[in-house]
């Protein structure tokens, strides 16, 4: 057992130091859209329209999450409907941080709550747009980054949470 010690924890701290795979998000490359469908054992469809392409990914459980690529292969929005929440740290990538912070309480000035936690998440600024819902056993949300539209692009073509 003492001789197994050492291999096992140099095969960990291997493991644990290896690159992770790539990871389909928003802001992301179409690349890591094929890598997160392999990885979540979810079926893709991709769908080219004038200006961007949606990629419709059908996970295992009966959910699907649909992210779209500009012409330059940068995904600039997800949407995500199914029993289940996706991994949203991941869908969300570099914006997940601000997602995260717009779904904490609010306190007014005398330490009032002004938002409860139980509400769905929406992030409204200049660059950013996520609107999440649900209830148990289903949720649905779209995240939208307006700079990454391609020409012409309208948030009404997404699908609305």
């Amino acid at each position: 057992m003492r001789n197994a010690l050492p291999a096992l924890l140099s095969l960990l701290t291997a493991a644990l130091l290896s690159p992770v795979g790539a990871q389909a998000e928003l802001g992301g490359t179409l690349a890591s859209v094929q890598a997160d469908g392999r990885q979540s054992n979810a079926r893709i469809v991709s769908v080219t329209t004038t200006g961007f392409t949606r990629h419709d990914l059908m996970r295992p459980n009966g959910g699907t999450v649909s992210e779209f690529t500009n012409a330059a292969d940068q995904v600039f929005a997800v949407t995500w409907s199914g029993p289940g929440k996706p991994d949203l740290r991941t869908l969300l990538g570099r914006y997940f941080a601000t997602f995260q912070a717009a779904g904490t309480v609010e306190r007014d000035a005398g330490g009032g709550m002004i938002r409860s936690l139980r509400r769905p998440v929406q992030v409204a600024q200049a660059d950013l747009q996520i609107q999440t819902g649900g209830h148990m056993g289903w949720f649905h949300g779209v995240a939208y980054v307006p700079s990454l539209a391609p020409p012409g692009f309208a948030p009404d073509d997404l699908p609305q949470p």
